[in-house]
């Protein structure tokens, strides 16, 4: 599925309230790195209600991967804590539906498939967190090559709750050595977005084998004066969500965030301990 509008460029120059009109009305559908800056994004899950208090659980108990932004009602796709003018079934910019843990399709909207027992959670996001990098001139790899940021399984294991568990999802940026400690000292600013990185460099001792081959996302290189850094990931719920293997549920496709209409320094609901 491709964007109308082209190019995640034509987005870039809107103010946030334009941008969400684009994704609600179908004209983008992309990834959402760069958008929204100083605005909170979320990653989506969302499942029926008789689930709920397990997965708001899991969340509970892995705050770092699952940073709670706001939890809907049954049936409402509305999160206050996200503003006014969010709609949850139109303005991620596409989702992916599961049915029994398997990939059934990616929609750009929910409005055929909302029911009256799903609750969605809105989990923070990383994308957050790269616009304060950026404006500290700290490069972002995949935005400049306007591709997915790379996401990895790996063997640091959750807390399960109920159906959820499995590894944690982390993303990685290469990030230059001697500027490693300020991209540190400048995410733990924002717990909302995963905070201080989980781990740097050494990629074999946390399970992930092969820097090219990203389980989501496209790879990046990382140059000689450069290491690997890697953050806690949204998308560790969606996979713990794969692996329940719900009769039906939706998260947004990683990558194509929801746009909220917070300030990115919201604090989650949760708070951690960010060493």
């Amino acid at each position: 599925m491709t964007s109308e509008l082209g190019d995640i460029s034509d987005l870039s120059g809107m103010d946030t309230f334009s941008q969400r009109e684009a994704i609600r009305s179908g004209h983008y559908c992309g990834h959402t790195a760069g958008l929204a800056k100083g605005r909170l994004q979320c990653n989506l899950a969302i499942l029926p209600g008789e689930f709920a208090d397990d997965f708001l659980a899991f969340c509970r108990l892995n705050p770092k991967a699952c940073p709670l932004a706001g939890v809907s009602e049954a049936g409402t796709p509305f999160v206050a804590r996200l503003g006014e003018n969010v709609d949850i079934r139109t303005d991620a910019a596409l989702y992916n539906v599961y049915r029994n843990g398997t990939l059934e399709s990616q929609v750009q909207d929910l409005n055929d498939l909302w029911r009256e027992d799903l609750v969605a959670f809105a989990i923070g996001c990383s994308f957050t967190f790269e616009n304060a990098l950026r404006r500290a001139g700290i490069g972002m790899r995949h935005i400049d090559c306007n591709v997915t940021v790379p996401m990895f399984r790996t063997s640091i294991e959750t807390t399960a709750s109920g159906p959820f568990g499995g590894g944690m999802v982390v993303s990685m940026r290469p990030i230059p050595i001697e500027r490693v400690n300020e991209v540190q000292a400048i995410c733990r600013k924002y717990p909302l977005a995963h905070g201080a990185p989980v781990h740097v460099g050494a990629p074999k001792a946390i399970g992930i084998t092969d820097l090219n081959r990203p389980d989501w996302g496209e790879a990046v290189c990382v140059r000689e004066d450069e290491v690997p850094v890697f953050w806690a990931c949204g998308v560790t719920p969606q996979a713990a969500i794969m692996r329940a293997k719900l009769p039906l549920s939706i998260t947004h496709a990683p990558g194509a965030m929801l746009i909220a209409d917070v300030d990115e320094l919201t604090p989650p609901l949760y708070l951690y301990n960010d060493n």
